[in-house]
């Protein structure tokens, strides 16, 4: 076997981003419960509750394309350790935030810590670095099911944490700095491959624009970006609306711990369902499943209703970015790497930011109650559903048309 595709490498280096994201990825279910929460109490104004939590999307969406240019240089490990600092930092200045009663500086903190959401996204392709065509989409898979730890821990921690001082969710931020610190020690063993300095012979790949214009680079870009940001346009309501109809904070830890659960639990089959069935098939399979979410939210707004609709979120999800990005890695050379993954990951959080943008108007601001504010963040995830049904569709008969391998 090629040593750049080295299986039992692979393996290796799979089994330690598995655990990167179970321990360090805890803090992002953390930050989602108590973000939006913490938010509504420092805020003036309650439209701007989920701000924080738009503007981590908004951190990882503008390092995307730095981290991405910093690991093709600099390789994986030094740039998930930029990651966690971000993450640490991040949470330190919201703790901080927290004891002074600083929205503005709450918001700063947000922002931070959303380098490390960034550098988490890549987890899923250092994974593939070193993997042969056929592990491919389990590597990913296992890598993404590392967040079934994080599931657990992450809401359980904000259980223990989020009243445990006198100023309310304080010990969570201050939890999330240690688990960033511990976590970094994880990246000692990452064994991927050093970036080479390409010469002036070597070829550069195609440009940004021509990425684009390829068709199944395209559409699995649309297809990841539509999957997170209808994810996130949801969850990021979903603390607001579970105690916004009666329930409590423990309540709605439970229902996020479900929807994470349900996010990365299927990860241990979605790489042999790709498999055996196609990307195309299962992506469709999320996007139906997104479709069916929203449904079930629509239906009521009883615990059990916020349970089932969270969790069918999650397995959405699951099917539709695992999908997605499985479909981007096999689309682009190694030179391209860094360009490819930094733009996709640039654009899908441009649009997860958009979302979360959106969430907190639509669940705040919209009607008169929680049940009608979460009813319209519900109805606002059909159109863009079509969308990318619709590229999905345009894909396959294009590729029918071509006669010959997808571009």
């Amino acid at each position: 076997m090629n040593a750049a595709f080295d299986d039992n490498r692979a393996r290796r280096n799979v089994t330690v981003l598995v655990f990167a994201q179970a321990i360090l990825g805890a803090q992002m279910p953390m930050v989602f419960v108590v973000g939006g929460l913490a938010g509504q109490s420092l805020a003036s104004n309650i439209c701007f509750a989920t701000l924080p939590i738009s503007l981590i999307v908004l951190g990882s969406m503008l390092s995307a394309n730095p981290i991405s240019a910093f690991m093709q240089k600099f390789g994986r490990r030094a740039g998930f350790c930029v990651g966690t600092t971000g993450g640490a930092l991040g949470a330190a200045i919201g703790a901080y935030a927290l004891y002074l009663g600083s929205f503005p500086l709450f918001l700063l903190g947000s922002l931070l810590t959303g380098v490390y959401m960034s550098a988490q996204g890549f987890y899923r392709f250092a994974a593939v670095d070193t993997a042969s065509d056929a592990f491919r989409p389990k590597a990913i898979s296992y890598v993404m099911a590392g967040g079934l730890l994080s599931a657990i821990v992450g809401p359980q921690l904000v259980k223990v944490t989020a009243q445990s001082m006198v100023i309310p969710f304080l010990g969570t931020y201050l939890a999330i700095i240690v688990l960033n610190i511990l976590g970094s020690f994880l990246f000692v063993f990452l064994d991927t491959p050093r970036p080479q300095v390409a010469s002036e012979d070597e070829p550069r790949g195609r440009t940004r624009l021509e990425l684009l214009a390829t068709p199944r680079i395209a559409v699995a870009i649309i297809c990841g970006m539509v999957a997170y940001a209808l994810m996130n346009l949801v969850m990021t309501s979903t603390p607001l609306a579970v105690v916004g109809c009666g329930f409590t904070t423990d309540n709605a830890a439970d229902v996020v711990s479900g929807h994470v659960l349900a996010m990365f639990a299927p990860s241990f089959f979605t790489g042999h369902l790709i498999a055996r069935f196609g990307v195309e098939k299962i992506v469709a399979a999320g996007l139906v499943i997104l479709a069916g979410a929203g449904a079930v939210a629509l239906a009521g707004t009883d615990l059990e209703n916020f349970f089932i609709a969270l969790i069918l979120l999650g397995l959405g999800w699951n099917f539709g970015f695992i999908g997605a990005t499985t479909m981007l890695a096999a689309s682009h050379t190694p030179e391209e790497r860094g360009r490819v993954q930094g733009m996709n990951d640039f654009l899908v959080f441009g649009g997860v930011t958009i979302a979360s943008l959106a969430s907190g108007g639509l669940m705040n601001c919209s009607g008169g109650s929680a049940v009608e504010g979460w009813k319209a963040v519900n109805l606002a995830i059909a159109p863009f559903l079509v969308l990318a049904g619709g590229a999905l569709i345009w894909l396959t008969f294009h590729t029918k048309a071509q006669s010959g391998p997808a571009e």
